[in-house]
């Protein structure tokens, strides 16, 4: 069993800028992918990022040239930087990590919120 714990969300104007946080639990993190989703209010979930296990990152549309995804694998750690945050940001975001590689095991975090307003 893997833990999963989000943190770093809250109430942000538009324009600024919040540092996700995801912590998991296990011995064999580096060999995580690691991928951070939301979900807004009455829409489906959604994936914002994702970074495997050799450091190769992914990035929806949306995120592109605002939010950077980042791992740390001595401290079992994966960031989200999100920068010049829109309303339309504004969701639960959770963790997702899946073990070996991407052919293993799915856990998820309980997420964190993120409102985006003036």
């Amino acid at each position: 069993q893997v833990q999963v714990v989000e943190s770093g969300g809250g109430l942000v104007q538009p324009g600024g800028s919040l540092r996700l946080s995801c912590e998991a639990s296990g011995a064999s993190f580096s060999n995580y992918v690691l991928s951070w989703y939301r979900q807004a209010p009455g829409k489906e979930r959604e994936r914002v990022a994702f970074i495997t296990n050799t450091g190769n990152t992914v990035y929806a549309d949306s995120a592109k040239g605002r939010f950077t995804i980042s791992r740390d694998n001595a401290k079992n750690t994966v960031i989200l930087q999100m920068n010049s945050l829109k309303p339309e940001d504004t969701a639960h975001y959770y963790c997702k990590v899946r073990l070996r590689g991407g052919t293993g095991p799915t856990y998820w975090g309980q997420g964190t919120q993120v409102t985006v307003s003036s």
